[in-house]
Order: C-alpha cells, then sequence, then structure tokens
C-alpha cells in the first residue's frame, strides 16, 4: 500500500517530470505472474528509477543492513523498508543467504515480481562484475522467468562518492530484455555448477543489453582489493613521512652538534692563545 501510494503519487511523478526517464522493452515485464528482474546496479539511484518504470510493484531484495542498522536514523530507514515491503537480504554467504533467497522464493511463489543485482553492490568503475548464483537459485527453485535488465546513466547522475543525485548530469534510461527461461533445469537446482553456468548466461545477457565492460571477479571482492590497497597506500605514505621527519630531526641534531663542536674548538683555540674571554693573561 505504501510502495503504490509514493510511487503513483510521490516519486513516480517527480521522476518522471523532473528527470523524463526512458524506458525500453517494456513490454517484456509480464503484466501478473512470477518474474525476477535481474540488473546491472551502477548507482543508488537504479533503485528509484527501474521500480518506477515498471507498473507493478517490485520486491527488492535489499541488504539486511537496511534493516537492522542501529540508532534513530537506522530504525526509520528499516521501518521505511519494511513498510514497502522489501525483503532483507544477508550477504554473508551460507546458510543466512539461503534463508534471504527462500523468502524471495516464497515472493515469487505467491505470483510477485522480485528485483534483485547479481553483482551484490554497486559498481565501483561502471564494469559489469560477476554476478552471485543466487539470482540462479531463485529461478532454478521457482522456475520464474529472468528479465535482464540494464541502467544506463545513474552512475553520471549520482556518480560514486556524491551524496545527491543532479538530474542535470546524465538522462536515465532503463532496458528490459527479452525473458529468460531455465525452468527445464529445475531438477538440478541443487548443482552448484548448474547454478553458476546459469548465473553467468544471466549476465551476459545484462550485457549484451549494457555494453559494459565485463570483469571476471565479484565487485566486492574487487572493492576489497581497491580498499585493502588504499590502506598500504596510507600506510607507506605514513611511513615515508615518519622517515622524512626523523632524517630531517637527525640532521638538525648533526647540525647543532657541529655547530657545538665548532664552538668549543673556537674557544679551545683561544684559550691556547692566551686569550679568553676576559682579554690577554698578564705576564708574570
Amino acid at each position: 500500500m505504501v510502495y503504490m501510494f509514493l510511487k503513483t503519487y510521490v516519486v513516480g511523478p517527480v521522476v518522471n517530470l523532473v528527470c523524463r526517464p526512458t524506458v525500453v522493452g517494456l513490454e517484456n515485464v509480464p503484466e501478473h505472474g512470477p518474474a525476477i528482474l535481474a540488473s546491472n546496479h551502477l548507482s543508488v539511484p537504479d533503485a528509484v528509477f527501474m521500480p518506477v518504470a515498471v507498473p507493478r510493484q517490485v520486491y527488492f531484495l535489499a541488504k539486511s543492513e537496511y534493516f537492522t542498522t542501529p540508532g534513530l536514523k537506522g530504525r526509520v530507514i528499516g521501518a521505511f523498508f519494511k513498510a514497502i515491503n522489501q525483503i532483507p537480504m544477508d550477504r554473508r554467504g551460507g546458510k543466512a543467504s539461503a534463508k534471504s533467497l527462500s523468502a524471495g522464493g516464497q515472493a515469487l511463489a505467491e505470483g510477485k515480481l522480485i528485483g534483485i543485482y547479481p553483482e551484490g553492490t554497486r559498481s565501483p568503475d561502471g564494469r559489469l562484475y560477476k554476478g552471485k548464483i543466487g539470482v540462479a537459485r531463485l529461478a532454478l527453485e521457482t522456475g520464474a522467468p529472468v528479465i535482464p535488465v540494464a541502467m544506463f546513466g545513474t552512475d553520471k547522475m549520482q556518480p560514486l562518492g556524491s551524496r545527491f543525485p543532479d538530474p542535470r548530469r546524465a538522462k536515465v534510461t532503463t532496458v528490459f530484455g527479452e525473458p529468460m527461461d531455465f525452468s527445464d533445469l529445475m531438477s538440478r537446482r541443487g548443482d552448484h555448477a548448474t547454478m553458476r553456468r546459469v548465473t553467468d548466461e544471466i549476465m551476459a545477457a545484462i550485457q549484451k543489453i549494457s555494453g559494459q565492460e565485463m570483469a571476471d571477479v565479484y565487485a566486492a571482492d574487487h572493492k576489497r582489493a581497491l580498499a585493502e590497497e588504499k590502506t598500504a597506500a596510507l600506510k607507506n605514505q605514513a611511513r615515508d613521512v615518519v622517515e622524512a621527519t626523523r632524517d630531517k630531526g637527525r640532521a638538525v641534531t648533526d647540525a647543532v652538534s657541529q655547530q657545538a663542536s665548532n664552538l668549543g674548538a673556537k674557544l679551545q683555540g683561544r684559550s691556547h692563545d692566551g686569550t679568553d674571554e676576559r682579554g690577554p693573561k698578564e705576564s708574570a
């Protein structure tokens, strides 16, 4: 109820009026019955433009952190996601992720439209990353068709690191590809190799529409590697600063020591000349 109200009377009209997005292939989305919308993920606005383009409600598998973040802000966000009937997705893998996917499977069994980002997270550089097998698991468990989706322009509208989208930066286009039917493989839904192959086929279909460069790694792993590289670079920079400071301090110490030594030698030389700070010595 909240979802459709916001979409119909608030978010949808504003997005369509201000941003004037383009939608291609909407006829590929069934008007009734279960289906999986598998999309690339370039930026935060993806989660707005894609569901606005579809007349039906899209039930997204949203990361569980949206529902469990502590504090007032976290509770407000969690309440909002629950109000619009989004499904918590635990991304830790194993039984936790399987339980989340089961909730998605139940929604498909009820004839709902599920939205999922197979990459698991936003692309850090615009490439299309390796898909996680959750999308294949849902398709093989339920027999629901998979509709590849490609988003264009959202990464320019809100680049990585930007707090808010700016409609002046880019025009957004959502493209829905032809449905993919994997129902003939339902008997092999527990086979990892089959789920991997189905996932790769889905990602290839997304890539064909989006034209993105493929990256044969998981986006989360690549982000982790980038973070580790950045941390290592910062540590090296800090070490260089410490060493430079130490070297500078050593140079200053050496200079002071040299000046003290020169002064001592000068004073000693004056003493040998028979003079001191009080003047020449008197004769005996």
